[in-house]
């Protein structure tokens, strides 16, 4: 049999899988908006919920494959395929039930919802309650990532995942949770369920978080996707439990969920030990130190307001969650500045948060480290280490590469934004909010509260940016070599 066919109808076979969980996640929104007498939401689930379950169940029972072990090519093209497929195929509610008025704004508000960047192009700031539950459940679903629990599923399908889970996984993966990444795929995904339900119980508790909010508000914090319910933001429901609830779910789901199966498993020293940890753990803590005195001097706030501000908001920032408690946009320069640079370093690797990593980071002070030594004593071998352990040079070659595509990337597109006309400060920390999946930015993006603003040929760039930057940069723009396409490789 032709390995090439076989590995392309393995593909769309995977993609079936895809489009039937969007069309299942669909019901859920649907319910809810026949529940409330939500006309134009219930006509527009009515129609994508059945067809879409149906095209994933036809793509899934008819297109037979036999067992098929991916290669890197196929690997990766899968991974680009199911975000770009699961953000076409969730649009279509938000443009059916007419609160949108053209695809381009729809396809925005679906990859802004699967990417977990959680922002919007509704000139309002807020969407429809019904359309922003789906987006609450798309939130969920890319958070820890479709694909890792498909992934799961594949053995089933004769159909080898260790490829996929490469390229989907988000930041370097230096250790294995297990020899099957099936079941490894399988913890990952009973760990974030378990943090989903608990964090929920825990904002129910406060007394203070109707039923709805509840649900938006844990889909929306445990996938580090930043969803607000009201304009005011957490600010609206006036409660420091309710903060402190959002901000540790925030900073649990941006730790490497690989930790926690090594929790699980009875290996604590692992979890205690773990460098890229303590250092997430250092900038949270250094950051919120350096921003609660900066609101003291300069805003002459008491200590208690601006601990509380400044906690929130670093962790949100931090965990690229996006959440708002305060205007930070009138923050004194140097709390805005370490806002923005925590933003460029995000969460830790195998997390739902985005952006470079904090372990990226790390192996890049290492490196500068190297460096200054070799400088002084040019003949000696000095070796990466992290921890009690030597990072390879292929890992060291890779980050690299991504630490030097991620500023080139951030470069041109801010370029790409300012033919717009937009002030620099706009261009910038607009783009870096796509790339980084915050959803949270300085300028106009912050004053207005949306993008609406942006030109419809830009909204699909930032589509295309959240995107790529849901997938670690290379997933995507692999796809645009020519190298990739070519036969025999």
């Amino acid at each position: 049999m032709d390995t090439k066919v076989t590995n392309y109808r393995a593909i769309f076979r995977i993609l079936g899988i895809i489009i039937l969980i969007v069309g299942a996640a669909e019901v859920f929104p649907w319910i809810y908006a026949e529940a409330v007498g939500d006309e134009g939401c219930v006509f527009a689930f009515r129609i994508c919920a059945p067809i879409t379950l149906a095209i994933g169940l036809a793509m899934l029972l008819f297109i037979k494959t036999g067992r098929s072990r991916f290669g890197a090519r196929e690997g990766y093209l899968v991974v680009a395929l199911c975000w770009i497929v699961a953000s076409l195929v969730g649009a279509f509610p938000y443009l059916l039930s007419g609160f949108f008025d053209n695809y381009i704004d729809a396809f925005f508000e679906s990859s802004s919802g699967f990417t977990t960047t959680g922002c919007t192009v509704s000139s309002s700031g807020l969407i429809n309650r019904s359309l922003m539950l789906w987006k609450a459940i798309s939130h969920w679903l890319g958070g820890m990532g479709i694909l890792v629990f498909v992934i799961s599923l594949l053995p089933a399908l004769g159909i080898n995942g260790q490829i996929i889970a490469r390229a989907e996984m988000p930041g370097p993966v230096l250790q294995k949770t297990s020899v099957r990444m099936s079941d490894s795929a399988k913890a990952l995904y009973l760990t974030y369920i378990t943090f989903t339900v608990i964090e929920f119980i825990l904002l129910m508790l406060s007394g203070k978080m109707p039923l709805y909010d509840g649900v938006i508000t844990t889909l929306g914090s445990i996938s580090t996707g930043g969803l607000l319910v009201h304009p005011q933001g957490i600010a609206y429901y006036g409660s420091v439990y309710i903060e402190i609830v959002i901000s540790v779910f925030c900073m649990l789901a941006a730790v490497n969920f690989v930790l926690y199966h090594y929790l699980l498993t009875g290996k604590f020293s692992y979890f205690v030990k773990d460098l890229e940890l303590r250092a997430y753990a250092i900038i949270i803590a250094g950051a919120t130190i350096i921003c609660t005195g900066g609101l003291i001097y300069y805003k002459h706030e008491a200590l208690g307001p601006a601990l509380r501000d400044s906690f929130f908001q670093v962790v949100s920032f931090a965990t690229t969650a996006g959440y708002t408690r305060t205007p930070y946009m009138s923050w004194p320069t140097m709390c805005q500045l370490i806002l923005l640079v925590i933003m460029f370093i995000g969460g830790c690797s195998a997390s739902t948060a985005g952006s470079m990593k904090v372990i990226r980071i790390l192996v890049m002070l290492k490196m500068i480290a190297r460096g200054c030594v070799r400088r002084v004593h040019p003949r000696s071998v000095v070796a990466v280490k992290l921890g009690n352990g030597f990072v390879s040079a292929p890992v060291v070659s890779s980050i690299t590469a991504f630490l030097f595509t991620f500023a080139g990337l951030f470069l041109f597109s801010s370029l790409v934004l300012s033919l717009q006309g937009l002030n620099m400060e706009t261009s910038f920390t607009s783009t870096l909010c796509m790339l980084s999946n915050t959803g949270a930015s300085f300028g106009y993006g912050a004053s207005m509260g949306n993008f609406s603003f942006f030109h419809p040929g830009l909204k699909i760039y930032l589509s295309a940016l959240m995107i790529i930057g849901r997938l670690e940069l290379f997933t995507i723009i692999i796809l645009f070599t020519r190298n990739f396409w070519r036969r025999g490789h």
